[in-house]
């Protein structure tokens, strides 16, 4: 089996499947447009945040599986895989830890303005008066909008910090401490912060738009770490500036595929909006548990043709 990986791996698991007699073929640094022709004479592509688009998917005359090696798939086209009858695989939970982590931090910045500390430190001056102003998070409501995996991390984490956790989700919440919510007409009028983590689909596009912002509260915390499109930018960007909102992203419009270079965004402007690197899943912790994950589906295939964790049609 040949396998082509197109994106950040531990070597170690690397090792692991080059000695069960497995063609690896490791580039991390390919993009979009590079695919097609690396990938035409693979059996399996591995991919993070890498798109795999129809024409890689067309031109992959050997191809039978593709691999996310994290949990949204929303890189894939999964159409031109269901049309091949290529089976499509991720590695769902394995990063959620690391996504909550980040989710938390983002919070306690925002609530204590970190950044804003450090570069005026870094510039020479002086202003603890202007941030001994801090709200703190003990007591705050937190509106955690989608309830999977790292949802219920998240909720561990802030529960843990003593705040009033509700939660909504496309199925029954249950879990003790958290309220769970139907409507957001029920608590974004009350909550301090609101921590997004929806998948990117038809029905969760632009799903925080104008209506929505202007339920919340004015000077509220706003943090997403899930997928750019569950977000109306024009919307968010007129809730910051109409209702001093506090923005904490790890995913935005227009965000740059490769790994380094320039970038270019109107949130660049906006005091209030902190925004991190799309890095909610790299720490060394989650890649292990996801390397890990990928191996197994990688092996399972070779040994069976089992597909472990198959999110498309059969």
């Amino acid at each position: 089996m040949r396998i082509l990986i197109a994106d950040k791996f531990p070597e170690t698991f690397i090792q692991q499947l080059k000695e069960n007699n497995i063609d690896v073929i490791y580039n991390p640094k390919l993009g979009e447009k590079d695919l097609p022709e690396a990938a035409k004479d693979v059996d399996c592509i591995v991919v993070r945040s890498t798109i795999v688009n129809a024409e890689t998917i067309e031109k992959g005359t050997n191809l039978k599986l593709i691999i996310r090696a994290g949990a949204g798939v929303n890189n894939i086209d999964i159409q031109a895989a269901n049309k091949k009858g290529i089976p499509v695989s991720n590695c769902p939970g394995k990063n959620a830890i690391a996504v909550a982590e980040l989710t938390i931090g983002l919070m306690i910045a925002l609530d204590r303005r970190i950044p804003h500390n450090v570069i005026d430190f870094k510039q020479g001056k002086w202003n603890k008066g202007e941030y001994s102003n801090a709200q703190g998070l003990f007591g705050k409501t937190l509106a955690i909008v989608g309830f999977g995996n790292i949802g219920k991390e998240v909720a561990k984490r802030a529960l843990a910090f003593g705040m009033n956790v509700y939660a909504k989700d496309i199925v029954k919440v249950e879990f003790d401490g958290v309220k769970e919510f139907s409507n957001f007409e029920e608590v974004l009028p009350i909550a301090d912060v609101i921590s997004v983590h929806l998948p990117a689909t038809s029905e969760t596009k632009n799903l925080f738009n104008e209506n929505l912002f202007n339920l919340m509260k004015n000077g509220a915390i706003f943090i997403n770490t899930s997928r750019a499109d569950v977000v109306d930018e024009d919307a968010l960007i007129n809730a910051v500036k109409e209702k001093n909102l506090k923005v904490g992203l790890d995913v935005f419009k227009g965000e740059p595929e490769e790994k380094t270079g320039t970038v270019s965004s109107k949130l660049q402007e906006l005091e209030n909006v902190y925004v991190t690197h799309h890095i909610g899943a790299s720490t060394e912790q989650a890649q292990t548990a996801v390397a890990e994950e990928t191996v197994r589906i990688i092996l399972s295939y070779v040994k069976d043709g089992t597909v472990i964790n198959r999110v498309n049609k059969k």
